[in-house]
């Protein structure tokens, strides 16, 4: 039935929430931050709930790229006096080239794309930044069991909007009825496919109940698609 999959990377195969907290973890300590927070869990505690409502406008595109990458890394610090946003611009590319150093992939990834390479054709369908997307899935191992990396930057408009998912059946050649998203959030990844009328999977380990619909699919561990797909 399908020939096309459209697969997210960021906590669907690239663990961003392991991966990214030991970046943080890096930048509270080179930083200085226990100066502000007497341990970083106080501050991962602010940043993280900032940084997610920061991520909710991006995607509805209230808030451009450069916002986010400053607002997410001032929040946390501007009580204490540090409101410039060069230094948070600074601090978020020393962030994000971390990220690319660091492989940590969901649980059952490579097994996954191992199964599914033989016998679909596989893209990336990607919200993240251009500048470190690339180097993720080079550096991760994952770049060989893709045919395309589509990327919001690419698309100029992101998830969940209907825009991105026709800017990528347009651009790897999908029919829309041959064509099944994965991925894990809901907002993103599950609304904005079946809003564009493509099929879904919902890669749901927190076991969150869904919101307004079944999706055609969901699992709770990636190596349960092997029994769909």
């Amino acid at each position: 039935m399908y020939e096309n999959l459209f697969i997210d990377l960021d906590d669907t195969l690239w663990d961003i929430h392991l991966n990214g907290r030991e970046c943080l973890e890096e930048i509270y300590n080179d930083y200085g931050y226990s100066e502000y927070y007497p341990a970083f869990q106080d501050y991962y505690k602010v940043y993280m709930p900032s940084n997610n409502h920061l991520w909710g406008l991006y995607r509805q595109g209230v808030i451009k790229k450069e916002e986010l990458i400053v607002e997410r890394f001032l929040v946390p610090v501007r009580e204490f006096g540090l409101n410039d946003p060069e230094y948070a611009k600074n601090l978020s590319d020393d962030f994000l080239e971390r990220t690319t150093r660091k492989t940590r992939l969901i649980d059952g990834t490579i097994e996954l794309l191992e199964y599914l390479k033989p016998r679909y054709r596989m893209h990336i369908l990607s919200n993240g930044f251009r500048e470190v997307q690339f180097k993720k899935i080079e550096n991760s191992g994952l770049r060989s069991y893709f045919d395309k990396i589509i990327l919001s930057e690419d698309a100029n408009i992101n998830k969940p909007h209907e825009g991105i998912f026709t800017y990528a059946l347009k651009n790897t050649n999908s029919k829309r009825n041959k064509t099944i998203m994965i991925g894990d959030s809901w907002e993103a990844d599950i609304v904005g496919a079946k809003n564009s009328r493509i099929d879904q999977i919902w890669f749901n380990p927190a076991q969150i109940k869904p919101d307004g619909f079944e999706p055609t699919y969901t699992v709770d561990s990636l190596v349960e698609i092997k029994d769909i797909l």
